[in-house]
């Protein structure tokens, strides 16, 4: 993957659209002192180019009643590893599961996942997760209050 070079204007686009969202062309053309339109054709080259992906909505998910949080080390049997895409396609397809890591060390995959509570996230774990093939173990951590949560990037 290319890095793309950004100059200090686009470093500061980039800041403002992760710390407000929503802000449009014109806001954001007055918080750092460009055109409306220059700003818009930053964002569109920026978008064009890669680097903004998206601008998702921030739900907070206690407010939906998705009450428990939970990290799930999972480790897969020496024949599991084999199929590594078999198993993140499988996952891919849960919803309660927010993101899934490969990762390097004793364990193969970490995964967030949240649920209305810990008889949900039971009912996953026995009917969902621990039904795929090749998994050794499953160690379950439950998140017991959000300290830091950002998808800011320091640009």
């Amino acid at each position: 993957m290319q890095t793309v070079d950004l100059d200090p204007v686009d470093r500061r686009i980039l800041e403002w659209m992760q710390k407000a969202p929503g802000i449009n062309a014109g806001e954001l053309g007055e918080k750092i002192g460009l055109s409306q339109s220059a700003v818009w054709r930053r964002m569109q080259s920026l978008r064009d180019q890669g680097v903004i992906v998206d601008q998702p909505v921030k739900i907070d998910r206690q407010k939906v009643g998705l009450n428990t949080m939970v990290f799930a080390h999972v480790k897969l049997t020496s024949h599991g590893r084999s199929n590594l895409a078999e198993f993140s396609e499988a996952v891919s397809e849960y919803p309660e599961v927010l993101d899934c890591y490969v990762l390097l060390g004793n364990v193969d995959f970490l995964l967030r996942i949240v649920t209305e509570d810990i008889k949900a996230y039971e009912q996953f774990f026995f009917e969902k997760l621990s039904q795929l093939p090749g998994i050794q173990e499953v160690n379950s951590s439950i998140v017991l209050s959000d300290i830091k949560h950002t998808n800011v990037l320091p640009i």
